[in-house]
């Protein structure tokens, strides 16, 4: 079901001036008469998703880099321009995009309508650690989740993006949608190979909360006890973590691609058991031609990963 969000206020001032310079021949406009540049999208994965959705029907920017860290990327000054200059930015929300908050607000402030996905797809909270009680924003690794975010992302660009093809934009959200049913049908049958006793996740931080919670998986810990990678795990962190690991039984942990592993191979070798440490494409995808290129390619990749890592 799709729930349309509440238009916002666009630029007043900015409109009047527009109006006001118009007739004088002062402000040049973009083709169409638009000065908006099109959608803006923060993070990889949610620019990959909104591609699948926005097709030929506008311009998406995508702001992060392919292997790059969705908590600590900036934007320089030319891109922070085409934030607010957006018909709609799209943001993954929920504390994840630290290093381009300040631009995100920034805009909103100034009128573009901006859409904070991971508020609207039934956040859960963390558990443990230094983020207990926040909420996760990792809601990707959950495509029932991503489905819900699809229709958002639709109905948003239909109100807020001039010029498009709702009809269009609607029945790519619906193709897209099958998908990713599909995508989670396969996981779910993929996951059930996997031995009870073995559903057990230790990843570099509190990243699969949503994975877990969907496909019977025991989160037992994280290398860095934190929903960030910005934080750091001290010392007696690791060891506590070395030694739940070894009374849970571990097989293995799972590092992000980007992320160097060095953390979680120095907890392996503190639990004295042998430990895989296995990398997924948690946070980023890559660039084209990489294994996790677009999202639907990210999860299978990491659910092959994941089963491959606790079935032997």
């Amino acid at each position: 079901m799709r729930t349309p969000r509440p238009l916002t206020p666009r630029r007043t001032g900015a409109a009047l001036a527009l109006a006001l310079a118009g007739p004088l021949g002062l402000v040049a406009c973009a083709p169409g008469g638009d000065s908006d540049a099109g959608v803006v999208v923060t993070t990889n994965i949610l620019g990959d998703i909104t591609r699948a959705v926005v097709g030929d029907e506008a311009e998406v920017t995508v702001l992060m880099k392919p292997d790059a860290d969705p908590h600590s990327f900036g934007v320089s000054a030319q891109e922070a321009a085409t934030i607010e200059d957006a018909a709609l930015v799209v943001h993954n929300g929920l504390g994840l995009e630290e290093g381009v908050l300040r631009n995100v607000e920034s805009a909103g402030e100034a009128g573009v309508p901006t859409l904070a996905v991971g508020e609207h797809v039934d956040p859960l909270a963390y558990t443990s650690d230094e983020s207990e009680g926040e909420p996760d924003p990792h809601f990707w690794t959950d495509p029932r989740r991503v489905a819900t975010a699809v229709d958002l992302i639709a109905e948003n660009v239909v109100e807020e993006v001039g010029g498009v093809d709702a009809d269009a934009v609607r029945a790519n959200a619906d193709a897209y949608g099958a998908e990713l049913l599909t995508l989670h049908t396969w996981m779910t049958d993929e996951f059930d190979t996997i031995p009870s006793q073995n559903r057990k996740l230790v990843t570099n931080h509190h990243v699969f909360g949503y994975l877990a919670d969907g496909y019977g998986f025991e989160v037992v810990g994280a290398v860095i006890p934190s929903g960030t990678t910005l934080a750091s795990p001290s010392a007696s962190d690791l060891s506590s973590l070395a030694e739940t690991v070894e009374a849970a039984g571990v097989r293995a942990v799972f590092a992000d691609s980007s992320q160097p592993d060095r953390l979680a191979t120095v907890m392996a070798e503190e639990a004295g058991v042998d430990i895989d440490v296995i990398p997924l494409f948690s946070e980023s995808l890559t660039a084209e031609g990489g294994d996790a290129a677009t999202y639907l390619d990210m999860m299978r990749a990491n659910t092959t990963a994941i089963v491959t890592g606790l079935s032997s």
